[in-house]
Parts: structure tokens; sequence; C-alpha cells
């Protein structure tokens, strides 16, 4: 009992912390034996590639004409980028709306809109609307996000390079001081520091549907009830042996979930889809092929999918054991006094909201590792439905 008692307190320590702190070792060795390279990501603008800016968007109307303003004060060649919209089973008019105001009318960059009345999800949205993309760069991006001015230059910079077949952009997600807000807000600052570290070590693991860039010849259609799309486009491409880049100074800026119950809703969506991912790709996980990129899927996704949430409650249930079993150990009593405060933290923010970071955060994670309970059930008994669920945000 001690021994597992230990291991599994040792891989909840490295799913969260140790992983972390062992990538910024090994980049530090990197970096001190690899020759430094200059790296230049200003282009000239006649070296820039052409570019389609796909837009998915599910009853958006309200965000479209901040988002081609948005998209219109992007720092590109007007006449190397083009737009296009995915409508598919919107119902509020937004195609029509794009069709009058940015497609027929004198605007100044090319827009295409592509709709259908049957709603079929994303990934669907995506393998269809792909056949009309003939650029060799595609950038994703979705309706209610802005993006930074030089979002686009310093992602296409990293496509100089051969060996790099996919770019992930940053997510930021603003911070409104409630709970959703500041545990999603935090929960993406220690991700994108994991994922800034993974990148600079070998590749990047998964890019978000926010921000990603993927040259057009590598994108192989993806099974219409694929729920995590991005992520499964990037490890496609990592698998096929180019690597994907995470670039910082691209990123894209929502608001965070408007309450904890639309949060919970898009954690149990991601946790079913992370589900369909260990399942459906178990090549993911070939050593022999891939050594490095799937120790690092298994290090910052498998780790956080499937250990952590087995390991939490059996730590507690154990550290209740080795209490009662060794009454003279300090060490169970005080691990188990730590707990219990933690875990009192989180049941007073649940039914009090306070506005600490003490009980935030804490309530966050647990959170997480309930969702994937949800998200497992939710997948084993195929109650996960493909099509995006729009989730409400804070205005």
């Amino acid at each position: 009992m001690e021994y597992l008692f230990y291991i599994l307190i040792f891989l909840v320590f490295y799913s969260y912390i140790g992983y972390l702190l062992l990538l910024f070792v090994l980049v530090q060795l990197k970096n001190l034996f690899q020759k430094n390279k200059s790296s230049n990501i200003e282009n000239e603008n006649n070296d820039l590639p052409e570019l389609t800016l796909v837009i998915p968007a599910y009853n958006e109307i309200d965000f479209i004409d901040l988002k081609m303003q948005n998209t219109q004060d992007l720092i590109y060649p007007k006449d190397k980028l083009e737009v296009i919209w995915i409508t598919d089973g919107s119902d509020d008019g937004s195609e029509k709306y794009l069709m009058d105001k940015y497609v027929n009318a004198n605007f100044n960059l090319k827009v295409e809109v592509h709709h259908q009345k049957e709603r079929k999800g994303k990934s669907a949205a995506i393998n269809r609307v792909m056949q009309f993309v003939h650029t060799p760069i595609v950038v994703f991006c979705d309706a209610n996000t802005l993006l930074n001015k030089e979002c686009l230059i310093n992602v296409v910079s990293h496509f100089t390079n051969e060996k790099v077949g996919c770019v992930a952009g940053e997510k930021r997600v603003l911070n409104n001081n409630t709970n959703a807000g500041e545990g999603e807000s935090v929960y993406w600052k220690y991700e994108s520091l994991l994922k800034k570290l993974s990148s600079d070590f070998y590749t990047c693991i998964g890019a978000v549907g926010e921000l990603i860039a993927f040259r057009n010849e590598l994108f192989d259609p993806i099974p219409e009830d694929t729920i995590l799309d991005d992520f499964v486009i990037s490890m496609q491409i990592a698998h096929k042996g180019y690597k994907v880049v995470y670039e910082p100074n691209a990123y894209a800026q929502e608001s965070p979930s408007e309450n904890e119950q639309e949060e919970m809703k898009r954690k149990i969506r991601i946790a079913s889809g992370s589900f369909q991912c260990i399942f459906n790709y178990p090549q993911w996980l070939n050593f022999f092929q891939h050594p490095l990129l799937s120790w690092q899927y298994l290090s910052h996704k498998i780790s956080r999918w499937m250990i952590v949430p087995i390991a939490l409650p059996l730590i507690f249930i154990l550290n209740i054991y080795l209490f009662f079993e060794h009454p003279d150990e300090k060490f169970y009593a005080v691990l188990l006094f730590l707990q219990l405060c933690f875990y009192m933290l989180v049941i007073i923010q649940h039914f009090a909201s306070l506005p600490s970071k003490l009980f935030r955060i804490p309530y966050y994670i647990i959170m997480m590792n309930v969702a994937m309970y949800k998200g497992f059930y939710r997948y084993i008994f195929k109650q996960q439905p493909a099509a995006w669920e729009k989730v409400k945000r804070k205005v």
C-alpha cells in the first residue's frame, strides 16, 4: 500500500509539475550544446506565401463585424490573403449577412462563404471546405476570437523551415475575476508555458482551434465524428515526422466562459474528445516509431487525461488508511491534513464563490478532473455529439 501511495503521488507531481521542470532542464541543455541560430521572423512581402484564413462559425452573427475588422487589420499583404467563412448549420442569417456585406460588396479582402443547412459538426465542415482551399498555408481560427496584428506574419515565418508542418498559436483567456474566468486564465498561462517548452525541446503537443496553421499538402480528412479536430490535425502532422511549432507571438484572445456551468460543459466535451483520441489513435503511443513524440504525448496529455483523475481519489483513500495503520508517522498525518484543507477549499468555493485565487485555483483543478469522469461516461455511451456546442462567454 505504501509503495502504491508514493507512486501515485509521484505520478500526480510529474503530470502537473515534474514534466514541466524536466522539459525546462532539457531545453536549457539543448540550448547549451547546440549552436546558436539566429531566428529571423521577418519576411519581405514578396517572400510571404499565399494564405487562407478559415473561420468556422455557428450562429456568430453578432461577432462578424468585429471579426472582419480584426481580420482587415492583420498585417499581411491583402493580395495574398483569402478569407473563408464556414457557417454550416447556422440559422441566424449569418451567411446572408456575410454575402451582402463582405462578399458582394466592395470589400478590400477576398471573402468566401460556404454554408449548408445540415449541421454535421466542425470536423465535417473542415473536410468539406478544405477542397476549396488552394493556398499552400491554411490558418484556422474561431469566429469569436481576436488575433494580434502581427499574428499571420509570425505564424508563416516558421514555414521557411521545411521540417515544420504545423504552427500552434497561443490562446489567451481574459480574466474577469470569476471562478471560471480566473481558473481558465491561469490554466492557459500554465498550458502556454508547457507548450512553449515542448516546442523548444522537440515538438508542441496539440494545437488549439482558436489559432492553428498548417501546410495544405499535409492535411488528411478527419473522421466526421471527431470532437477535438484541432488536436487531431496537429497530431497527425506530427506523426508524419513534421514539427509542430508553438508561436506565443501569434495569439487569439477570447472572453472566458460565462459561468462554471458553461465552463464545465466545455471541459466535458474536451474530456470526451480526449478519450476518443486515446482509443482511436493508439499509434500515437508507438514509442518505436516516434519515441520523443510518444513520450511527450504521454507526459503532457495521457497523464492528465487518465492517470491524475484516478490517482487523486486513490491518494486520499490510501492516505486515510495509512494514517490509521501508522499513527506514529507524522508524514501521513500532515499530508492528510493538507488534503483535507485542499478539498475543504474546493467545497467552500463551490457553495460560496469567494473572490480569491486560494479558493478558485483548487476548485478549477478539481473541476477539470471531475470533467474527465463525465467525459469518459459520455464517450463510452456515445452521448457526446461531434457538432460543436456554443459556449456562452462573458462579454
